[in-house]
């Protein structure tokens, strides 16, 4: 018998496509909530053909994005599909919808229409920049609400354009704040009976990560600027080639770690210094200090690096790619891969986190085929019958 889940009962309908509002839909699924994806008739989501294409010319990315959901073809564009919607929407406990604000309403589909017909809905929007303000109707991609949220200002080298990572982090992020919303929500319907809109934005995600460069632009008129693969004010924290073109993490600015680091390096010199005894002098002798750490790096393998820096009790880490992480015996015990069933045997999927010790979450299936629940969700939910969902296929609404 499987394990119980702590959303195990809870019914999301989820809404629009590609990446945040589907990731959190994904993060619901897993730990536990019956997640019914609606798509688009003949297509899908877009995100099924993104990528890399297994040999049925399905992503495997959605595998991962889709994992344990429903998924029904609706025609939102014709009057039989939004009321259809309508329906379902007037059966579960959550919707999630990431469309641009305004479509919903006027398609009859926002949460003013459910507030008498299911007034305990927690109805979740993700939106670029959110559901009201000046900019709320602009299409919201994450590589634009990045930047707006001051993610791509701080990120890369001051002398180069800002650097976009190669994933799409504002989604997740707003993803990540979506799941926090919706379990905020269902938290205070326990106490009211009562549901709420979630309003979450791409740009407010990423800005949430400024929670240092606000008050010091406030308290000292300071504008965080890029630094490459340092952080500014902290030292020594940085990026150090070694001797097999490899490149080593190390965060050694904790004052006795700092110590530690130096005398590894074999600079007891440094480490006894008086002038770089506290974070503020190592800041000024910054490129001094970076420059006997790099000297010393550059003459020993990633490996020896490592292995040296472990047994000092200095915090440092090699660059994982994906080829490492399969390989990690650290990644495996922590339980960081699943496998699902798939056309072409198995794929391995990544878990999603936090682990829970009595009701973890699960991957008991990949993205589901389109419109694979279409007939379930109908008759179960909505008590259709056979004629009925018959004459829907037929009008072209599912």
């Amino acid at each position: 018998m499987k394990n119980k889940r702590p959303l195990d009962g809870i019914k999301v309908l989820e809404l629009g496509q590609l990446i945040a509002g589907p990731h959190a839909g994904s993060m619901l699924a897993y730990f536990g909530a019956e997640v019914i994806k609606v798509e688009p008739r003949n297509t899908g989501d877009p995100i099924r053909g993104w990528r890399e294409l297994d040999s049925t010319g399905t992503s495997y990315w959605w595998h991962s994005v889709a994992r344990n959901k429903k998924s029904i073809t609706v025609d939102l564009k014709s009057e039989g599909g939004r009321q259809l919607v309508h329906d379902l929407i007037n059966k579960v406990d959550v919707v999630l919808e990431n469309f641009r604000p305004g479509t919903l309403e006027k398609w009859g589909l926002g949460p003013d229409e459910f507030k008498q017909s299911n007034p305990s809905l927690v109805f979740t929007r993700v939106s670029g920049y959110g559901q009201t303000g000046p900019l709320s109707s602009r299409p919201g991609y994450a590589s634009a609400c990045e930047a707006y949220g001051g993610f791509r200002y701080v990120n890369g080298f001051a002398d180069r354009p800002p650097v976009r990572p190669n994933l799409s982090l504002g989604d997740t992020l707003a993803a990540t704040h979506a799941v926090i919303g919706i379990l905020l929500a269902l938290l205070g319907r326990q106490n009211s009976g009562d549901g709420q809109v979630v309003d979450v934005s791409i740009f407010e995600s990423v800005f949430n990560m400024m929670e240092g460069v606000v008050p010091e632009y406030s308290g000292n008129g300071l504008v965080r600027e890029p630094s490459g693969s340092t952080i500014t004010g902290i030292v020594p924290t940085n990026t150090y080639l070694c001797s097999d073109n490899k490149y080593v993490v190390i965060g050694g600015n904790g004052d006795s770690i700092y110590k530690r680091l130096m005398c590894c390096a074999g600079r007891e010199d440094l480490a006894n210094d008086s002038r770089l005894a506290g974070n503020a002098g190592r800041v000024e002798h910054e490129g001094e200090i970076d420059e006997a750490i790099s000297a010393w790096t550059s003459k020993l393998t990633e490996a020896e690096v490592l292995q040296a820096l472990q047994e000092a009790d200095v915090p440092s880490g090699p660059i994982y790619s994906v080829v490492d992480m399969f390989d990690d015996p650290h990644y495996k015990a922590r339980g960081l891969f699943e496998e699902i069933d798939h056309v072409e045997g198995t794929l391995t999927v990544p878990a999603i986190h936090p682990k829970l010790s009595e009701t973890p979450g699960r991957t008991d299936t990949g993205g589901p085929d389109l419109g694979a629940h279409n007939e379930e969700i109908l008759r179960d939910m909505l008590g259709m019958d056979a004629e009925q969902i018959k004459q829907l296929k037929s009008a072209q609404v599912i």
